[in-house]
């Protein structure tokens, strides 16, 4: 009986725990390792080391949490934006994606509750005569943002004295400075952690003082499974019920960004 003690009861333990786990795990880690797919370039989610390949931020610590409820290891991807999120996800290459919610992306994914609150607004010339959200919104002010990001999604439905003029790609700091400098732009909108690094790069730039709105960063899951989508919602209710994600923020530094409250409060 000891050879059955020494080989089968730590073996018989191992499957108690898979069995336990299992309805919960397979459905958001059906290979065994929760793969998370976030806006590489997007430093409210996260910050990669191009050196090291290391991820910090918020996506990383919250996927590392999520894991660590499901009991599975877990890998970070950082997407080259939406669309690469997106088609990883129906792919099935990736099981949860990050970024803002928006009407159009959710015909294409499905969406958790938000779990952070990122403000968006307009970085301008530090002489520019905009000095609020509502100056930029009237006739002859070039409001430019990135085509089908989640800033001109909701401009393109809200502004109404002016309208978005859209660029295919973000542009890099220096790109960005010039092209307002240059007068070829008046107000670029995005969030405003990214706006707020590119000021205190270009002290000849400045971000308005208030925000056009706050997007809700979520958790994106490929359409089609109710119930992969409760259990997520279910596992960032417990983690938003806690200062964990307040912490993470303050932790990277960002500015201006929030916890959002548990889905019902």
């Amino acid at each position: 009986m000891r050879w059955f003690r020494q080989f089968f009861l730590p073996c018989l333990a191992a499957l108690a725990v898979t069995l336990t786990c299992a309805g919960q795990t397979a459905p958001l880690a059906p290979t065994g390792t929760l793969r998370a797919a976030f806006l590489g370039d997007n430093p409210v989610l996260g910050r990669l080391d191009a050196r090291t390949g290391a991820v910090t931020g918020p996506v990383a610590d919250l996927v590392k949490e999520l894991a660590r409820r499901l009991g599975v290891p877990y890998t970070l991807i950082p997407a080259a934006g939406a669309l690469d999120v997106i088609s990883r996800l129906q792919a099935h290459t990736a099981d949860l994606g990050f970024m803002a919610y928006n009407a159009g992306r959710a015909k294409d994914v499905d969406f958790s509750a938000p779990w952070l609150l990122m403000p968006n607004s307009y970085i301008v010339r530090a002489n520019s005569p905009l000095h609020t959200v509502a100056d930029a919104d009237r006739a002859g002010v070039n409001i430019t943002a990135v085509k089908g990001d989640t800033q001109d999604v909701f401009l393109s439905a809200h502004l109404k004295n002016n309208h978005v003029n859209t660029i295919p790609a973000l542009p890099a700091p220096d790109e960005l400075a010039s092209l307002l400098l240059n007068e070829k732009i008046d107000a670029f909108a995005a969030n405003r952690q990214r706006l707020m690094e590119a000021a205190t790069r270009f002290p000849t730039l400045r971000v308005l003082s208030d925000n056009y709105f706050v997007a809700g960063q979520a958790v994106a899951l490929a359409k089609g499974d109710p119930s992969r989508l409760a259990t997520v919602n279910r596992l960032l209710g417990e983690v938003l019920a806690s200062d964990f994600v307040k912490t993470s923020i303050e932790r990277a530094g960002l500015q201006g960004v929030d916890a959002a409250q548990p889905l019902g409060r």
